[in-house]
Formats: structure tokens, C-alpha cells, sequence
């Protein structure tokens, strides 16, 4: 593996294997390397299999090669345009005061009144 891969390379490979972690793809005959589950595609991956399968052809992104521990990072998610950001609908946020006030103005029964009308709908 020595010299083979460096970071930044893109790549074509097969899916070999799947693991809760991530997936293993083969780079040659005597290569592999790992994409994260992280490393897949934008937002929540919850299960693997909903987005790739053993056998399948991909290209990957060399994110990391490890020749100490002989292991190479790879994303598919690096190759990926981003979803555009969601606009946040922003309303003006009220001060305590205002929702206090708001809350008055629906009828505020202070808990003596409202102990009066509990023990009436009891029946006692």
C-alpha cells in the first residue's frame, strides 16, 4: 500500500462488505478501505443497507491513508453537493411580559378560583 493512495484522490471501488460502523470498499485486489457511516451522504444515516449494498460500484473520496496501522479513510459523502440550507421561519419573539400578558387576556384564574370550581364540578 505504501505510496499507492493519497488524500484528495477520487476513486472508483466495490462495496465489499457492511458493518453498523460503515462500509468496506475494495480500491484493488489487495486494498481496501473504509467509509464511515459518517462518511455516506448528508444527514441521518440510520441503516447502511438503505444506501449501499455488497457489490455495489461507488467513487469514493481518499480522505485519510494511515500507512502505520495500513488504513485508508474514505467518504462518498465528500463527492456529494450539499442540500441547501432550510430557511428558518423567524417570527419576532414576544418578551415575557407579552406572553404574560396574553395569557391575561385569555382569562387567568388565580388557584383560589380555580379550587372553588373543582370542588363544585366534585360535587361536594
Amino acid at each position: 500500500m505504501t505510496g499507492k493512495y493519497e488524500a484528495g484522490e477520487e476513486l472508483s471501488g466495490t462495496v465489499t462488505g457492511i458493518q453498523p460502523y460503515g462500509a468496506f470498499v475494495a480500491l484493488d485486489e489487495s486494498t481496501q478501505g473504509l467509509v464511515h457511516i459518517s462518511e455516506i451522504t448528508y444527514g441521518f444515516v440510520k441503516d447502511i443497507h438503505e444506501h449501499l449494498s455488497v457489490g455495489q460500484q461507488v467513487t469514493v473520496k481518499v480522505l485519510e491513508v494511515d500507512e502505520t496501522d495500513n488504513k485508508i479513510s474514505l467518504s462518498i459523502r465528500a463527492l456529494q453537493e450539499p442540500p441547501a440550507p432550510t430557511k428558518k421561519i423567524s417570527r419576532p419573539r414576544k418578551s415575557l411580559q407579552e406572553r404574560v400578558d396574553e395569557q391575561d387576556e385569555k382569562g387567568f384564574n388565580s388557584l383560589k378560583d380555580k379550587l372553588r370550581d373543582w370542588i363544585g364540578k366534585s360535587g361536594y
